[in-house]
């Protein structure tokens, strides 16, 4: 059946915390220093680095368009760029979403339908208010026209709701699943209370999630909660803080998302159809301000399923964001190691992974890239044609940067 939210929305609002909640810097703010200009970066690693375009304002996600030189980058102001990668060039589209650029809110993630452009969609997910102001995630797309270029029929798809007065963790990143489906990260909207009552523990709601659509947005007849009269049928996985990074691994087919923890706690997480992923009931995370655990008895045979690397409390924040597996010949020696962009640490996150079809892989953290630059790394995708890494710096008049080997 299909279920919609339901669950009691004033009882959500007093269990939480106030609406317009500080942006955490590992979140959403910025650094007291200036970032690094391309030309001041020495590399410090097998590569070349070099600027594609400049002057984006808080870029947040890349897509690349299949065949072409082209790509989209997402600025959370509002803006969509269409950037050739070739002539180094960036051209604003217009008939994008109206979005609320607050807090952590704004124009978030993009991705390409895996059949462009015989079939022409471009997904958005962006932060959207309701008739009483109040935000949700949403998920929408629109046709893209190379020619013109020109974008245009952009409709919201799906809303993942309730809708709340408050602007914070909407997680928000959207991949394309090797069963062409549609993958979308929903955040917790930052709730504080640390037990079972949480939103991300309730079935009645689209809150901490990963969510699992067709591609013109309706609900797969085979999702893990379609015959659960008490769950929102468009739910994959739950038990998600704020996870603000995706991608397929090119191996397994599997779905590996990244998210932030409370203070420390933070995540890399292999998705299960179905799985509660824990938070906050089984977390190694603490309270913001205080060394004390979050969950401090995880009980084994929980029901949750443990992350596949953690950040626990106690050692150095890394607050991931955008992510994806290397796959390329540029740089033959990180063939299936995992990229991941970190925010209040400022570099780009590099980790080996062994065994990932194994039921408990190990990863493990080698040296940053990047790093001393002041860069607040929020995405990072390989180009398929060239093996090229891009990464987008979290910045007002930022560089979208490539690492290359010549």
């Amino acid at each position: 059946m299909t279920r919609t939210p339901t669950f009691d929305r004033r009882s959500v609002l007093r269990a939480g915390i106030a609406a317009g909640a500080l942006a955490l810097a590992g979140c959403s703010g910025g650094s007291d220093d200036d970032p690094a200009s391309v030309d001041e970066v020495e590399p410090d690693g097998p590569f070349q680095i070099s600027e594609v375009v400049s002057g984006l304002d808080a870029p947040w996600g890349i897509a690349f368009l299949p065949e072409t030189s082209q790509l989209l980058v997402t600025e959370l102001p509002g803006g969509l760029q269409l950037v050739d990668r070739e002539d180094e060039t960036m051209t604003e589209l217009t008939g994008t979403p109206e979005v609320v650029a607050a807090g952590q809110g704004g124009l978030l993630d993009v991705a390409v339908h895996p059949d462009f452009p015989a079939e022409p969609w471009i997904y958005l997910t962006y932060a959207g208010a309701n008739d009483e102001g109040e935000t949700a995630t949403h998920l929408g797309r629109g046709r893209l026209d190379l020619d013109g270029p020109e974008f245009s029929e952009f409709e919201a798809i799906h809303v993942a709701e309730p809708f709340l007065d408050r602007t914070a963790h909407y997680g928000s990143r959207v991949e394309f699943g090797t069963d062409g489906m549609i993958y979308m990260t929903a955040g917790d909207r930052q709730f504080k209370n640390f037990d079972q009552s949480h939103v991300a523990q309730d079935l009645t709601n689209e809150l901490g999630t990963t969510l699992r659509l067709a591609p013109d947005g309706t609900v797969p007849a085979d999702n893990p909660f379609v015959d659960d009269s008490e769950a929102v049928d468009s739910i994959f996985t739950y038990g998600h803080r704020n996870p603000q990074g995706i991608d397929v691994h090119p191996e397994t087919g599997e779905i590996w998302v990244s998210e932030h923890g409370e203070k420390g706690g933070d995540e890399i997480n292999r998705l299960r159809a179905g799985g509660n992923y824990g938070w906050p009931i089984a977390d190694q995370g603490c309270e913001y301000g205080t060394e004390e655990p979050v969950a401090p008895d995880p009980q084994e045979g929980d029901g949750t399923i443990p992350a596949a690397h953690v950040w626990a409390c106690g050692v150095a924040r890394f607050p991931p964001a955008g992510m994806t597996f290397y796959e390329g010949d540029t740089f033959p020696d990180w063939q299936g190691d995992l990229f991941v962009g970190n925010l209040a640490g400022q570099y780009l996150g590099h980790l080996t992974v062994s065994d990932p079809a194994a039921d408990d892989p190990t990863l493990e953290e080698v040296d940053p890239l990047l790093d001393g630059n002041d860069w607040r790394v929020r995405d990072v995708a390989v180009a398929p044609d060239t093996g090229h890494l891009y990464v987008a710096i979290d910045s007002e008049d930022a560089p979208l940067v490539r690492l290359h080997s010549e």
